[in-house]
């Protein structure tokens, strides 16, 4: 059986989702998503659909005239008598709410992502001249604090790998496991850091991607398009190594073309890696939460230091926007800053 491409099948999924969703909303919800079906990823239109509907259950659940409606009642008629403050009211409720037994909250930048879809979805509903006016940009943005980027020094790179290799510090019960599955996660671990890819684009992977010849991989990146990112030689060795192993399992079907397999001689998937990374991290950086997304950021901090071409590390790590890139690894030019401190001599000393 011929197995049907990871992303494929992923874009698939999100897509039966993505129309799940849109099916509990008024039929011009659905004409939003058709117009932006070009421009947006599927997963980026799966969270819009989400975000957009929980303002519309906040508006059937305390707004006293549509509540008496059905979510799919809701008319464009009564999204125009809005105003700035039924949004403002939005943002409050969304910092502690109730649903189905269960309590949410939500920080500033969780209320900024929905509240920039609200404004999207509004926008293209004025621009298409469904509604007279985009309310939703009179109302101000929730403002984010930057937080310190997480990510593992030199060190804790190395104890890291260390522990994936030998099983340093685990429990006897995670070194059943370790036993059998080492050779394999130390190959999509020194991936990961060796080449700062995402998890998706990692579990992604098929044999086939893997050219060795020119030292580097092709993955798919956020929005679909390929490209081709390399590999040094710690990574190569720790693949050649799991190569060997892998070429004595036999996959599932429908999962033959695989890199990485779980135990179960499947693809391996994100939850499966976030928690490898979890259990590794946990005994070797027990302060610091270390996710597959701060692998990435230790590979571009790691990359930074050591070429100082922010331009290069935007264009490894997939980013379109060099500002993204920035944002995360400016931070470091610190140093630099710091070190350069001394350099300019106003007087000098006498001789």
């Amino acid at each position: 059986m011929a197995e049907i491409s990871y992303n494929k099948e992923l874009e698939k999924k999100l897509l039966m989702q993505l129309k799940s969703v849109i099916s509990e909303l008024p039929h011009y919800v659905n004409v939003y998503f058709l117009g932006i079906a070009q421009t947006a990823a599927p997963r980026t239109r799966v969270g819009y659909a989400y975000d957009i509907k929980y303002f519309f259950e906040f508006l059937h659940e305390t707004n006293p005239d549509l509540g008496k409606k059905e979510i799919k009642e809701i008319t464009l008629g009564d999204l125009e008598n809005l105003t700035a403050l039924d949004f403002e009211e939005y943002l409050n409720y969304l910092s502690l709410y109730e649903k189905n037994g269960r309590t949410y909250t939500n920080d500033a930048r969780g209320k900024k992502r929905k509240m920039s879809a609200l404004r999207t979805f509004f926008s293209y509903m004025y621009k298409h001249d469904m509604l007279s006016q985009n309310v939703t940009e009179k109302v101000d943005m929730p403002k984010i604090r930057d937080k310190a980027i997480i990510r593992m020094d030199t060190d804790e790179v190395a104890n890291f790998l260390d522990t994936v290799e030998y099983g340093n510090k685990l429990t006897k019960k995670q070194l059943e496991s370790h036993e059998k599955l080492k050779v394999r996660d130390l190959a999509l671990l020194t991936l990961m850091l060796g080449t700062g890819i995402r998890v998706s684009e990692c579990v992604g992977l098929n044999l086939k991607d893997i050219d060795f010849n020119n030292a580097r991989i092709k993955v798919t990146r956020k929005g679909g398009y390929e490209a081709y990112v390399f590999f040094g030689h710690e990574a190569e060795v720790a693949l050649q190594d799991y190569l060997a192993e892998r070429e004595k399992i036999e996959a599932l079907p429908g999962h033959e073309n695989a890199l990485f397999l779980s135990s179960q001689r499947k693809r391996i998937g994100v939850r499966a890696v976030e928690n490898l990374v979890k259990k590794y991290a946990t005994v070797t950086t027990p302060t610091k939460h270390i996710t597959p997304h701060k692998l990435r950021s230790t590979y571009g901090t790691a990359l930074y230091n050591e070429t100082n071409d922010i331009y290069l590390v935007a264009d490894v790590l997939g980013h379109k926007d060099v500002n993204t890139t920035k944002k995360h690894y400016a931070d470091m030019d610190q140093e630099r800053k710091y070190k350069a401190k001394d350099r300019v001599i106003l007087r000098k000393d006498d001789e």
